[in-house]
């Protein structure tokens, strides 16, 4: 069954360390992943909270970079392609020999946060033991199965799915709204108090699902 596994790389041991180090309150996301030869990945990555000139500088001091291209920039935003060739065995590993896919990946701070799917979970076991055999730190924050239910797919229970999409459907989410939580509760045939414990939590899953993986947090920029 297919797994998704959020977990987080020190950036001293993956890529773009020397940059993040020397530009304190930048984020670096990738925009594409591409494994290019046997030590080398190509990404595309979006560098944000910093100036061209800096980010240029910090690049040509970064041992873990090579041919760097700037292709794109927006306001304070800009969009790189480069390789990297030091430091990527676990994204290598990754990429290879489990077949996973990177569906996000953020580096700020002292370090790197991924989302990773994987074919299989047996697929995953592969780069955790691998990151154990070299001595590599992949601190795993969650691993969620993906089964055939459309709320697994989004990190929800099948309560907090239905009680999600009947509120959307319902009007529970316009401005104003077509029914009341009572009301809502009233037609799903539960308890007031469940049903708002289903929508909060579900919300609150689906946020960190989908949006927290690339959220920096506020103190971090201060």
């Amino acid at each position: 069954m297919a797994t998704i596994v959020r977990g987080a790389i020190p950036s001293e041991e993956f890529a773009l360390g020397h940059t993040l180090s020397a530009l304190p309150g930048v984020e670096i996301e990738c925009e594409r992943i591409i494994e290019s030869g046997e030590h080398t990945v190509m990404p595309l990555v979006w560098i944000r909270h910093a100036d061209r000139s800096d980010i240029d500088d910090a690049l040509r001091e970064d041992p873990s970079v090579d041919e760097v291209t700037c292709l794109s920039e927006f306001d304070d935003e800009y969009l790189y392609r480069m390789a990297w060739v030091d430091h990527v065995h676990l994204l290598l590993q990754m990429i290879t020999n489990s077949h996973a896919t990177i569906l996000d990946a953020y580096g700020w701070g002292d370090e790197w946060q991924f989302r990773v799917l994987y074919p299989a979970r047996d697929d995953f076991a592969r780069t955790h033991d691998f990151a154990e055999e070299h001595g590599l730190r992949f601190e795993i924050e969650s691993i969620r199965e993906m089964d055939a239910e459309p709320a697994g797919r989004y990190g929800l229970t099948e309560s907090q799915f239905e009680a999600l999409v009947t509120a959307a459907r319902e009007g529970y989410f316009e401005v104003p709204r077509r029914i009341s939580l009572s009301e809502l509760a009233d037609k799903m045939g539960v308890s007031h108090q469940s049903l708002s414990e289903r929508i909060r939590r579900g919300t609150d899953a689906l946020v960190e699902d989908s949006l927290l993986i690339g959220s920096v947090p506020d103190d971090f920029r201060d």
